[in-house]
């Protein structure tokens, strides 16, 4: 037991200093092994490789054609499209609201948030120049907008943090519906109030936008699709996995298809923008598996079964043991869908049989699972984080408590609401 709160400790540490998991989870998975009573090289061989291998095996697919459908969405200009079109109805007058819609209905669309960020910076600027905001809340706006609702809670989105629970409990991308809304109103209005508030406490001390000596991308909007064409690829993803209840790969396929034929003349190398969104998603599922490698050998390990009755033996609903375990894990491999899979491959049957016993519905483990995966997951040493920072020219001591506040603090005080709801049977 000892052994796997080290490895734990381990992996957070190093994880929160910039090393990549790819490395430190097999390390980290090391310090388990020693301690829990594994052989070392089958430990890593075939404990770690099987965990790895097999979320890959699942999962794979849909982190590759999510990839490339962000990056056909973003070579031909439709996301930016969109974003621009959303952000001109709503106005400079509430900038901070815009950036946040433009980010939701992508996210929602099944855009990855690494592409949204990308795509955003931009409008983000010029809409916080115009309206003389400090950019320090750019970061803010974007993660509120990209990493909490759209991510876990609105149900029926294509993130994959919605779907890995779908394996496990067997249910569907808009399980637990009122949960769902209930939360996301929670984050989206919650997290609107906070950053209003941010908003007026740096302008009255003086803390308004500033120009950076890098330049930023200047677009021109005359050249962007029609929004109302650019909008059908995120449409047809959303209804093909929802109302018409298709596999997730299918629904992607047919958005690649729908954005490349709408603006097949907008790319200046088809194959280069397949080539780079393919290659971008393979970093993406191979953080992913490694750390649900390092569950697996937690998982084989001596002190597994002790550290599973501590969880599961927290007191009163069991939809607390789920949602501490996945928080913990997933602030642990700064990572929502890593921490979601190491807590669901080892913990998922125990879930499915507490929900036998204690009456609770599979579809409020799935919607507290995945709500749960973005609370601590947003902790400084997170991938999209860092990404989102880097992108923005800020610092964490610029911008990183907006982050966490929308993006740690108050989805934690939605998946409390939702365990609530779930507790009077409104699912």
């Amino acid at each position: 037991m000892l052994g796997i709160i080290i490895g734990l400790a381990l992996l957070m540490f190093l994880a929160f200093k910039g090393m990549s998991i790819i490395w430190i989870a097999p390390l980290s998975a090391l310090v388990v092994a020693i301690t829990g009573g594994l052989d070392l090289l089958p430990s890593y061989t075939d404990i770690y490789m099987s965990g790895f291998v097999g979320f890959a095996k699942s999962w794979f697919p849909v982190f590759m054609l999510g990839a490339i459908f962000g990056k056909v969405m973003d070579d031909s200009g439709a996301a930016r499209s969109v974003a621009h079109w959303i952000t001109s109805k709503i106005g400079k007058q509430r900038a901070i609201l815009a950036v946040v819609v433009a980010c939701a209905v992508l996210t929602y669309g099944g855009v990855s948030l690494f592409v949204v960020v990308f795509a955003i910076y931009p409008l983000a600027v010029a809409l916080f120049r115009e309206a003389n905001i400090s950019r320090k809340l750019i970061p803010g706006a974007i993660a509120l907008g990209s990493f909490t609702f759209t991510m876990t809670a609105i149900p029926g989105t294509p993130q994959i943090q919605n779907l890995i629970p779908m394996k496990y409990f067997g249910t569907s991308p808009t399980a637990a519906p009122i949960i769902g809304i209930v939360g996301a109103l929670i984050m989206f209005g919650v997290g609107m109030y906070w950053m209003n508030y941010s908003e007026r406490k740096r302008t009255a001390s003086g803390d308004v936008f500033v120009e950076l000596s890098s330049k930023v991308e200047e677009i021109d909007f005359s050249k962007l699709p029609s929004p109302y064409l650019s909008i059908l690829p995120l449409v047809a993803v959303i209804l093909l996995l929802n109302l018409f209840d298709l596999n997730v790969i299918v629904a992607l396929i047919a958005g690649i298809i729908l954005g490349v034929l709408l603006n097949i003349k907008r790319f200046t190398n088809i194959v280069k923008t397949f080539n780079e969104g393919a290659s971008g998603s393979v970093l993406a599922i191979i953080n992913t598996s490694a750390a649900v490698g390092f569950g697996a050998v937690v998982r084989a390990s001596a002190g597994f079964e002790t550290l599973t009755e501590l969880v599961l033996g927290i007191r009163g609903n069991p939809l607390i043991s789920q949602a501490v375990a996945v928080n913990v894990l997933a602030g642990a491999t700064g990572s929502a869908s890593g921490g979601l899979g190491i807590a669901l491959a080892a913990l998922g049957d125990k879930f499915v049989e507490l929900s036998a016993v204690s009456g609770i519905s599979l579809e409020a483990f799935h919607r507290i699972a995945s709500m749960s995966s973005g609370g601590l997951d947003t902790l400084p040493h997170n991938g999209a984080v860092l990404t989102l920072l880097i992108v923005t020219s800020m610092t964490h001591k610029d911008s990183y408590k907006d982050i966490f506040m929308v993006g740690s603090v108050i989805p934690i005080i939605a998946v409390i609401a939702g365990i609530i709801l779930a507790s009077i049977g409104l699912i």
